[in-house]
Order: C-alpha cells, then structure tokens, then sequence
C-alpha cells in the first residue's frame, strides 16, 4: 500500500519531464523596436541596433525580433526607399519581422503592394508595441 503513492509520484515526475524534452525550445529573448521617426539617424542606426543586439543575444538562448514601422518611420519599409532595402531585406532574411502599422499606411495613401515584399503589417503600430510588452517583450526606441 505504501508504494501506491510514490509510484504515482514517479509516474507524474515521468510524465512531466516527458511532455518538457518534447516541448521545443525558443528564443530566450523577445525584442521590439520601434521606428517612427523620418529619414534621420534613426533610420541609420536601426540595422546595426538590430544585429547588434541579435549578435549579443546569441549565446545567451538567441532572440526573436520584430520592428514596427509607423508614422514618418512607415516610409523606411516602402519600395521608393531603395536605400535601405538590401539592409532590411538581409534582416527580414535573418529571421527579424518587419511589421507595417496599417494605420499610418492609411493616413498616408500607402498600399499593401508600396512595401516591400518582406515587410508585414498589423492593424496598429502602437497598439502592436503595447500587446508585445504585455506579453514580456523588451521595447526599444
């Protein structure tokens, strides 16, 4: 009768360890960025911020990373910017989301097809920085 217990204890710890080795490990760190301002320094040190930040991160459990572009910072991810696209596109390439507040694509006549093909879209550029610190991610500006 003694056993019952600490067998249910051992399966329960088996079966725990079991469903975590399976479970696939992601990024330690979530980090967004946001860029809202127009052609500046902004614009020029958002590549190197980003890898940076991925190189220093990886070794420590990597990072996911996402920037959110709205405002006059929504011109950086649209096609007439040829300036910046290999860059962007070689962040996109390494596996960083390049989002597109589809509010400010509104207010400044900016179509889906304006972007660059790398480039995504959410519904709000702020509203998508706030749910990403809610849910634990580091805000940078």
């Amino acid at each position: 009768m003694k056993k019952t217990p600490f067998s249910i204890a051992a399966m329960a710890l088996l079966l725990g360890y079991a469903a975590l080795s399976q479970t696939p490990a992601g990024p330690k760190h979530h980090v967004v960025f946001q860029l809202s301002e127009a052609d500046g320094p902004a614009w020029s040190s958002l590549v190197l911020h980003v890898n940076n930040t991925m190189k220093s991160l990886a070794d420590d459990g990597g990072s996911q990373v996402e920037v959110v572009f709205y405002g006059p910072g929504l011109s950086m991810l649209t096609r007439t910017n040829t300036a910046y696209e290999e860059r962007l596109k070689q962040l996109s390439d390494s596996g960083v989301r390049l989002v597109a507040c589809r509010n400010a694509m509104k207010m400044r006549n900016v179509k889906t097809e304006d972007l660059f093909p790398f480039a995504g879209q959410v519904d709000s550029g702020i509203a998508e920085m706030v749910r990403r610190q809610e849910a634990g991610w580091a805000y940078i500006h």
